[in-house]
């Protein structure tokens, strides 16, 4: 393997797969916004929604980071963030009597590590592109709803859909964001 090759930049995978960004960003968006409009839904349609959202999020970030597995440095960041949203799909799905308060502290480690990564993923697509801030901004985003959530899992119910559904929403509004960015950045490197 060429090793000049393997050291693309995440800027790369990202602008390769810009088109995977913008679907996680719609169906991050279509998840927040069924939230916010529907807040009276039972806890276990709102188990399933998140574990449908974790589920699909973590396969598309498995399939970015497979796509560049061999010519990007950075693609084990969206593999970890892809299993870890996976782990966290599947875990709602077959442990659906887990109890409000162990999935709030569930929710609430999931975002707190996604928007970890996000902010890591940020900084090295910052070296080479420059402007990475709505990718910091939804990794805050992220870590804030995380933060919120262990400080007060017992306030969950109606504020918790309502917090998740703002933050599913904007992430998934910084991620569209991101994916025009990336797919305009492919453009311009192809030229």
């Amino acid at each position: 393997m060429n090793t000049l090759s393997f050291r693309r930049p995440l800027a790369d995978l990202l602008s390769e797969n810009w088109w995977i960004v913008l679907v996680r960003g719609f169906a991050a968006l279509i998840f927040g916004l069924l939230t916010w409009f529907y807040p009276f839904i039972s806890i276990l349609v709102m188990v399933m929604f998140f574990g449908f959202y974790a589920l699909f999020d973590g396969v598309m970030g498995i399939v970015l980071s497979i796509n560049g597995r061999k010519t990007h440095q950075d693609w084990w960041l969206m593999l970890i963030w892809g299993f870890i949203s996976v782990l966290a799909g599947f875990l709602t799905f077959f442990v659906p009597g887990i109890t409000w308060l162990v999935l709030i502290t569930f929710i609430a480690i999931w975002a707190l590590v996604s928007g970890v990564l996000q902010i890591v993923a940020a900084i090295r697509l910052h070296k080479s592109v420059g402007g990475a801030g709505w990718m910091i901004t939804a990794g805050v985003l992220s870590m804030l709803v995380g933060i919120i959530l262990l400080v007060n899992p017992i306030q969950g119910g109606i504020a918790l859909t309502w917090v998740i559904g703002i933050y599913a929403a904007l992430f998934g509004v910084v991620n569209i964001a991101l994916a025009f960015r990336m797919r305009r950045l492919g453009r311009e490197n192809a030229n």
